[in-house]
């Protein structure tokens, strides 16, 4: 876990705490790490949400099927990335959705009821990382308010400009990459990618964006 250190130590989850506390914290939550392949599933839906996952290498997925079993991508999460602390703060004892390794990656999984429960130790860890944990929640709750607005957009051209011009401000500058290659973002917007890939071709016939992949570039 050494490795992972500088890593761990800028994730908001670990905010107010050394550096060097971080391994014993994580022993005291009985932390364990798993490796996965591309397209592995990290867990299932109806699996027990009893973990809380931090990402350290790779990128995931977390997919949503309906009824009809169209399929949703809700979030992308990265090296870095905290993932299942909604399900794991609400209680919940399953899962309602599949996360998916889109590449290699290893993953860092954090005992929820070590977490929750009582500290042994008697330490003031538990007070940062409950206190951290509940800032984390709370934005991560204004982030999928802000993937619901898009879909208060009529047409698919308009929730892509939104989706843009909100990475436009998140980066700071109209030229940016996202998270998402073209399926990707048909799924996180909830849109058809052939529907979707025809609408970005009309945006940039009219001197609207450039793109290449997953790079942007808003026009003025």
């Amino acid at each position: 876990m050494e490795k992972y250190l500088n890593l761990l130590e800028t994730i908001p989850l670990f905010h107010g705490i050394a550096r060097d506390d971080i391994p014993v914290i994580l022993k005291r939550l009985k932390a364990t790490t798993s490796d996965f392949e591309k397209g592995e599933y990290i867990r299932s839906e109806g699996d027990a949400a009893d973990f809380i996952g931090i990402v350290l290498e790779g990128e995931i997925h977390v997919l949503q099927d309906d009824y009809y079993g169209n399929r949703n991508l809700n979030f992308s999460f990265q090296a870095g990335d905290m993932f299942a602390e909604a399900f794991a703060c609400a209680g919940a004892s399953e899962l309602p959705v599949d996360i998916l390794a889109t590449g290699k990656a290893k993953i860092l999984f954090l005992n929820r009821d070590m977490l929750f429960g009582e500290c042994s130790k008697t330490c003031e860890f538990h007070s940062f990382l409950i206190q951290n944990l509940l800032k984390i929640v709370a934005c991560k709750n204004m982030l999928l308010n802000q993937k619901l607005s898009y879909s208060s957009h009529k047409t698919t051209g308009e929730k892509i400009m939104a989706y843009l011009s909100d990475q436009a401000k998140l980066h700071h500058s109209s030229e940016f990459t996202i998270p998402f290659d073209r399926q990707g973002l048909a799924d996180y917007l909830g849109v058809e990618r052939s529907a979707m890939s025809a609408e970005i071709s009309k945006l940039q016939k009219q001197g609207k964006l450039i793109t290449r992949r997953s790079y942007f570039k808003l026009l003025p």
